[in-house]
């Protein structure tokens, strides 16, 4: 019995590929547990329809990160923090904080996304790496000044 995978087999396939098992295992396993489709002409055009809309989708969030890269990559950013004697800072500056800056600015970027390439504990200029997508990223400048 020949199917179409919906999701990934251990031992068996990846999703979408098209694979020969057992008339036992395919109906009594595969298709109850919807893991797999019957193989048809229909299943499988409905499967690469599926594949060309995801493509297209991955397509456009790659466009979108690269614009929004163009537009943040080598920006300055202002974090005022309150700071003790000598330009030491109560506590250090924390990628949830750079993030709140960011969105200020008008930019949604998770603190996850973010890399601060050293610790912030005192004032002055840091550079932070931004990851927008898998394939960009970009580094922004943030100058931390006393409030």
């Amino acid at each position: 019995m020949k199917v179409i995978l919906l999701k990934d087999v251990k031992g068996l396939g990846k999703a979408n590929d098209v694979v020969e098992v057992n008339d036992g295992y395919g109906r009594n396993f595969l298709l109850k547990q919807k893991v797999a489709r019957e193989y048809s002409a229909a299943n499988l055009n409905d499967v690469k329809m599926k594949k060309g809309a995801q493509a297209e989708h991955a397509r456009r969030e790659l466009e979108a990160a690269k614009e929004t890269g163009k537009k943040l990559g080598g920006q300055k950013f202002v974090l005022k923090a309150k700071t003790g004697e000598g330009g030491k800072l109560y506590g250090a500056i924390t990628a949830m904080d750079v993030s709140a800056v960011l969105k200020k600015a008008g930019y949604d970027i998770d603190k996850k996304n973010l890399t601060l390439k050293s610790q912030i504990k005192n004032l002055g200029t840091y550079e932070v790496k931004v990851k927008l997508h898998t394939e960009v990223s970009c580094d922004i400048v943030l100058e931390v000044e006393a409030e």
